[in-house]
Parts: C-alpha cells; sequence; structure tokens
C-alpha cells in the first residue's frame, strides 16, 4: 500500500521545512550569539527556553478555593436574625401599632420610595429615634442633605445604637444598618459621607420618629447646613 508523503519532505510542517537563512538569536558553536542577539543584549527570563528557576511563573498551581461572600466583611446579622433582641414585639402588635409602610420597611427591610419620607427634608432640632422600640439612634446635629431622596446622618447618637449587618439583595454587596435593641431595619451605610466621620447612614424615614428639643420648632423644614453630596446610591 502506497502511503502519500511518507520519505519526502512536507514543507509544510515546520518540523521538516527547511530554515529561513537570516539572523539567529541562538549561539552559532564557537562564534557565539549571532548579530541579532548580541544587538538584543540577554534575553528575559520569560522568553529563555528553560526557566530560571524551580519557583518560575510558568510553575503550574492549583486553583484557590473561591471564600464566600457571606464572610466578605464579617458582619453575620441583626438580633431579630440571630433571635436574640433585648426588645421583642409580636408581630401582631406590630402590625396594629405600626402603618402598614413603617411595618413592611422595618420588618420585612423594604424601602420607601425616594424623596417621598417624612424626615427627607426635615429640618428641627432634636432626637431620632427607632420607630419600633423607641431608641435613640441619630442627633439632628449630624444630619445632612444628601440628595439621596432618604434621611442622611454621618453619625451615630451612639456606637451601641445600630448592628452592621451583610446585605448581598439586588446582586450587590452593602452594609445594612438595623437597631441594636429590636432588629428593625432602618437602611443602609456607605462611605460618602462628609466629614468628621465620612460616613453616610442612609436611613428611612418610616423607620423613625422624632422627638423634638423644643416642641416650638417640631415642623420645620427643609435643609441642614452640613455639606451637602450629590449623586448617592440608593438604599
Amino acid at each position: 500500500m502506497f502511503i502519500f508523503g511518507v520519505g519526502r519532505r512536507c514543507p509544510g510542517i515546520s518540523r521538516h521545512a527547511p530554515r529561513a537563512a537570516g539572523p539567529s538569536l541562538r549561539s552559532r558553536g564557537a562564534g557565539g550569539p549571532g548579530p541579532l542577539a548580541r544587538s538584543l543584549g540577554p534575553l528575559p527570563c520569560a522568553l529563555r527556553r528553560r526557566r530560571c528557576s524551580p519557583r518560575s511563573a510558568w510553575r503550574w498551581r492549583p486553583p484557590q478555593e473561591p471564600q464566600p461572600l457571606f464572610f466578605a466583611s464579617g458582619f453575620v446579622g441583626s438580633c431579630r436574625d440571630k433571635k436574640d433582641c433585648k426588645v421583642v414585639f409580636s408581630q401582631e402588635e406590630l402590625r396594629k401599632r405600626l402603618t402598614p409602610l413603617q411595618y413592611h420597611v422595618t420588618q420585612e427591610k423594604g424601602t420607601e420610595s425616594a424623596f417621598e419620607g417624612e424626615y427627607t427634608h426635615h429640618k428641627a432640632k432634636g432626637i431620632y429615634k427607632c420607630v419600633v422600640c423607641g431608641t435613640p439612634l441619630f442627633k439632628s446635629e449630624t444630619k445632612f442633605d444628601s440628595n439621596s431622596g432618604w434621611p442622611s446622618f454621618y453619625d451615630v447618637i451612639s456606637p451601641d445604637a445600630i448592628t452592621l449587618n451583610d446585605d448581598f439583595s439586588y446582586g450587590m454587596h452593602r452594609i445594612e444598618i438595623s437597631c441594636s435593641q429590636c432588629g428593625a431595619h432602618l437602611g443602609h451605610i456607605f462611605d460618602d459621607g462628609p466629614r468628621p466621620t465620612g460616613k453616610r447612614y442612609c436611613t428611612n424615614s418610616a423607620s423613625l420618629s422624632f422627638k423634638p428639643a423644643d416642641k416650638s420648632n417640631a415642623g420645620e423644614g427643609s435643609s441642614n447646613a452640613s455639606p451637602a453630596q450629590t449623586g448617592k446610591a440608593e438604599l
């Protein structure tokens, strides 16, 4: 049987094709490196035929096991998620005491519509408290106009007033803030607030109640003297 190509050179295959004449990068016997190699100087490690060391970048390494996203920042849930809240209310009581929007936001982690909350442009002096259990959360002095559509504060009244929790809803990672006493959902915290903290506690009006410092200014309206921020992320 005749096999085509046996014993013949195959010009299309590099191992059988004759070498083209020209400058070479390899050394030519006792003559040393070719003219092109001498003009380029020593080749870097990555271009040499042999590896420079056993720890070369060419060595195969097994793939790393991905870390679960849940442990990205170390926040592991509110007291209501862990069922260890200091203040506990029955769902029947909360449904009677709260409005449908307040219940949806605080108990079901909902979000009120932007620019429609009661305290978005609120300017009165006083204390903002948790609407569920009455825990003081923010002072009016720390409220600023973030132009995000929700009440924003750059600091809390006490570090123990809120709890930070990982939130991976809607395909993104955010840090949820909740009341440390009853676990009510408040909103989210972002790193784009004004000085001195650089934080923005973006909070739902439906999660808050307000205690005025002076009853005569409880209904005063809009804008604080704190620096304004624009283009903020949503709750």
